[in-house]
């Protein structure tokens, strides 16, 4: 099974993972059942768009008209982060 994500994937959080504000060290934070990975600026912009509605080239398209960025570049660089959060089990998937 492949962890890339296609146009039309629908990625979501997991039932238990949540993006917290971290109180302590200022920031957001992905909590999973005994797991947290502190988000920088970028990961809290891709992640604000993850809500299993939204379709990955859809999410795409607006992080490079926000901004201003080539969508080949950007499709990329989420790809590889969704991937790495797909393979600790922090985000899902709908087909």
């Amino acid at each position: 099974m492949s962890l890339a994500l296609t146009d039309t994937d629908r990625p979501y959080l997991p039932r238990g993972v949540r993006m917290v504000e971290d109180r302590l060290r200022g920031g957001k934070v992905l909590l999973a059942p005994e797991k947290a990975i502190a988000l920088d600026m970028i990961g809290e912009a891709i992640l604000s768009r993850v809500d299993g509605n939204a379709e990955f080239g859809a999410i795409i398209a607006d992080l490079a008209t926000t901004y201003d960025a080539p969508e080949e570049q950007i499709s990329k660089d989420v790809q590889r982060f969704m991937i790495g959060l797909r393979a600790r089990m922090f985000l899902g998937v709908h087909s």
